[in-house]
């Protein structure tokens, strides 16, 4: 039996070392007992596995009807999301026969050569646009981004699809930054795994000496965790 998507996809987060446990101090100022590293995604072998996880999730979601098959073109903001966007690209193509371009943005904008504000695929009125992200926080790169997007062409946002759904409420609200995304800008949002999947695979993945992952310490820490701050 296939393991689920989500298992498998944390299997690859421990292996790549991009899921740590620990104390950490998150950009909203949150001590957090585990963080997600992007970051570790640093070689060729790696992005494109993680390229991959994106282009299954993104078709399981064709397929529920919850996106649309014909996705023009798959935007990663700068700068974390642009090898997310080419990977995922490569991926749909390679893996799923789904032609698809991908785009980023420039930080700023470009007065020589091709010029513009955009990388790859350009935007054109109509066209079907797919974000990518890693992890959500706050949502804040988003309503920097959709700005962008609009001010190119009138696109349509279909949807954003995230590594890991931390599923935490933000800072000045009971609603997880996800759900407050989605109510304000109308397209849905996906993650290939959110946290308590994540915690209760890590509890059945073993180390290489034969202890799991996620251990009942860790657990706690993390439920007690998301008793706080969870959404």
């Amino acid at each position: 039996m296939t393991a689920s998507l989500d298992h498998r996809f944390t299997e690859f987060l421990l292996e790549a070392q991009a899921l740590k446990f620990g104390e950490f101090t998150l950009k909203s100022g949150r001590q957090s007992p585990y963080f997600i590293n992007a970051g570790a995604f640093n070689d060729g072998r790696k992005i494109a596995r993680l390229g991959s996880f994106y282009a299954e999730k993104i078709i399981a979601e064709i397929e529920a009807g919850n996106l649309p098959k014909d996705i023009d073109t798959v935007f990663g903001p700068a700068y974390k999301g642009i090898p997310l966007g080419v990977s995922t690209a490569i991926a749909l193509t390679n893996a799923h026969g789904m032609e698809v371009g991908y785009t980023f943005d420039r930080k700023e904008k470009k007065d020589h050569g091709d010029g513009g504000m955009m990388v790859g695929a350009q935007l054109k009125d109509g066209m079907k646009v797919l974000l990518v992200d890693d992890v959500m926080t706050a949502g804040t790169a988003v309503r920097e981004v959709i700005p962008k997007l609009k001010a190119e062409a009138d696109v349509e946002v279909v949807g954003l699809v995230l590594s890991v759904d931390r599923m935490e409420k933000t800072k000045d609200s009971d609603t997880s930054a996800v759900k407050a995304v989605e109510a304000e800008f109308g397209f849905p949002v996906f993650a290939i795994a959110n946290v308590k999947e994540i915690f209760e695979a890590g509890q059945h993945i073993q180390t290489a000496d034969g202890a799991p992952y996620v251990t009942p310490e860790i657990k706690a820490a993390a439920e007690a965790y998301l008793a706080r701050y969870g959404a």
